[in-house]
């Protein structure tokens, strides 16, 4: 049987797999990625792109692309709720309450402070072959869709997997070092013994992609999400623009989740479901063309174990949330962020082994917020309906009557509208989760703690606040260099390198950041000031966000979060500096003398 080498295998060729490798390559890291599927995603599925995803994939080298290719930043700067969206009833289509969702297009000032990035919007149908077209400029020949795992073994040297090629049928070995699955649960989880554990089911929800003119029902052109309570049903469908050519009401795609109880037969019929959001949306007869009709639930699943031995799960093998707030797709290139800087740096002899053993402990509580949160989202999605009075035990128009409360004007139906929109304006929590998604934290062994607490959040789930305590994400700032050209601070941290930047008397850290380059250790140094340095805070932007004075430091990880900080200056700081090297990659870290 032929055998091939590579320290890394990547097994599943979806976002997550998709951009481990782009990130491998960028640190030329050479490796082979493996998928099951013939191609890439024939489903819609997830399309929201939070900011910090966006900023990876910028160090990819496709987010220009996506922005390109994506929902204009106007086209999704709200959401909304409707009573209805067609059909004879007067006040089918009515507005009853619209929110700025995902920094408003760009125009909210918390999230323009947040990232250099905006928001962005593609289905997988269309980000996925961007994602691939990049991973194969970067590793011609190493990206192999229709290519099966068939089975795995490990031992201490490395692992050893049974491929397929299902085109020609012929089956071969790949040896790695470690093995990256990130399959979506299919095959690598079993092959190491992890099982899943749900975190509870909501509800089953059946989805329509398809072909349609909306425009004469879809008024908006700022809605992304539009959120239907249907009288005709009793439930609430939602309705998403898939472009592509044209989104907002212009939309040439559409996809339209209508909910189920759990163990609805109707779920399980096309034809049902069809008929279903016909009805629901008040649309018997329109010209609808539908591509593909599938079914979920609305619940959230947790990998028992991240890795095992040198296998590490990723993306849906480790944790799958429901698609309210957006948290699956984005959370699964996080995870492959944080992956992959560790596994070059062993791969290279930089981190001893034990640095991956970070990967978890770093990955599992961000992840598991994000799925808890997920199924948060959903469930205040259903109040707004109960809360409205809606229900599929009412008849039409006891569902009409119900609606019609909230505009009626009369003094005994305003606490019911205040009740209505006091429950939408708390699903910010889905659409402005910016700490949720920027503002997390990592604990580990990798993270060399200043013995400072971390601040009480003034909001946990929508402000973030930026620091420079470690474990968090690099505060994002905007500097000029010599030249005066402007940059954002996140540019300073190239692929598989650390970053130290000091104030602007830092000097003493740059010169000891030297010397522990020359040991072999990749890691870049600077001092950034408002009049002095190598770089320039113009906007006193860094100044206001680095807590540290002029002659202190903080030491970035190549997955640009903070791994250590001194708020001032030291009297040995090359000794200093190493030890702290020598937590994070777990290793001793050797420096010429002080000069």
């Amino acid at each position: 049987m032929r055998e091939e080498n590579f320290p890394v295998l990547i097994v599943g060729g979806g976002g997550a797999g998709l951009t481990a490798s782009m990130l491998l390559a960028r640190m030329d890291v050479d490796h082979l990625l493996v998928s099951a599927r013939p191609g890439t995603s024939d489903l819609p599925k997830a399309h929201v792109l939070n900011l910090r995803a966006m900023e990876i994939l910028e160090d990819c080298g496709v987010a220009d692309e996506i922005t390109e290719r994506s929902t204009p930043p106007g086209q999704m700067s709200a959401t909304a709720w409707y009573a209805g969206f067609a059909g004879p009833d007067e006040d089918a289509g009515r507005q009853i309450a619209k929110l700025e969702s995902w920094g408003a297009g760009g125009e909210n000032e918390m999230w323009r402070a947040a990232s250099p990035r905006v928001q962005a919007n593609l289905p997988q149908i269309r980000l996925e072959p961007v994602l691939k077209a990049g991973a194969e400029r970067l590793s011609p020949g190493k990206i192999r869709f229709n290519h099966e795992l068939l089975s795995l073994s490990q031992n201490e040297e490395g692992v050893t997997a049974t491929i397929r090629d299902n085109a020609s049928g012929e089956t071969y070995l790949v040896r790695s070092e470690y093995l990256i699955g990130a399959d979506g649960g299919r095959i690598v989880a079993s092959e190491i013994g992890v099982e899943y554990e749900g975190l509870g089911v909501l509800t089953e929800t059946a989805t329509l992609h398809v072909s349609a003119d909306f425009s004469k029902w879809a008024k908006d052109p700022g809605v992304l999400l539009r959120w239907i309570l249907c009288p005709r049903k009793g439930t609430m469908v939602v309705m998403v623009p898939m472009g592509p050519d044209h989104w907002g009401p212009e939309s040439e795609e559409w996809v339209i989740h209508l909910s189920y109880l759990v163990g609805d037969p109707r779920a399980h019929s096309d034809e049902g479901v069809e008929a279903d959001v016909r009805e629901a949306i008040g649309l018997p007869d329109a010209p609808m063309e539908i591509h593909k009709v599938t079914r979920w639930s609305v619940d959230a699943v947790m990998a028992s174990s991240f890795a095992s031995g040198r296998v590490f799960l990723a993306g849906d093998a480790a944790h799958r949330h429901p698609p309210t707030g957006g948290l699956g797709l984005t959370s699964a290139i996080h995870d492959v962020q944080n992956l992959t800087w560790k596994l070059a740096s062993v791969i290279k002899g930089t981190a001893s082994p034990g640095l991956l053993d970070s990967y978890e402990p770093e990955r599992r509580p961000v992840d598991g917020r994000n799925a808890q949160r997920s199924l948060e989202n959903a469930a205040n999605q259903f109040l707004i309906v109960g809360t409205a009075g809606v229900s599929p035990e009412n008849t039409p128009e006891e569902n009409h009557r119900n609606l019609a409360r909230l505009w009626s004007g009369l003094p005994e139906d305003e606490e019911l509208r205040l009740e209505v929109m006091k429950t939408i304006r708390a699903q910010s929590m889905e659409f402005s989760e910016l700490n949720v998604e920027f503002g997390y934290a990592y604990e580990s062994a990798a993270i060399v703690s200043d013995g400072s607490d971390a601040a009480d959040p003034v909001d946990e789930v929508r402000v973030y606040e930026p620091s420079t305590r470690p474990g968090s994400p690099l505060p994002h700032a905007w500097l000029d260099d010599q030249n005066g050209e402007r940059l954002p601070v996140k540019d300073l941290v190239k692929p598989g390198r650390f970053l130290l930047i000091a104030g602007e008397d830092g000097q003493d850290w740059c010169e000891a950041a030297s010397r522990i380059r020359e040991s072999g250790i990749p890691v870049d140094a600077l001092r950034i000031g408002h009049i002095e340095g190598d770089l320039f805070d113009p906007r006193s932007m860094w100044a206001s966000r680095r807590e540290i004075s002029r002659d202190g430091a903080i030491l970035v990880r190549p997955d640009r979060f903070v791994a250590w900080r001194s708020v001032s200056g030291s009297e040995a700081p090359t000794e200093e500096l190493a030890d702290a090297f020598g937590q994070i990659l777990g290793r001793p870290v050797l420096a010429t003398a002080e000069a």
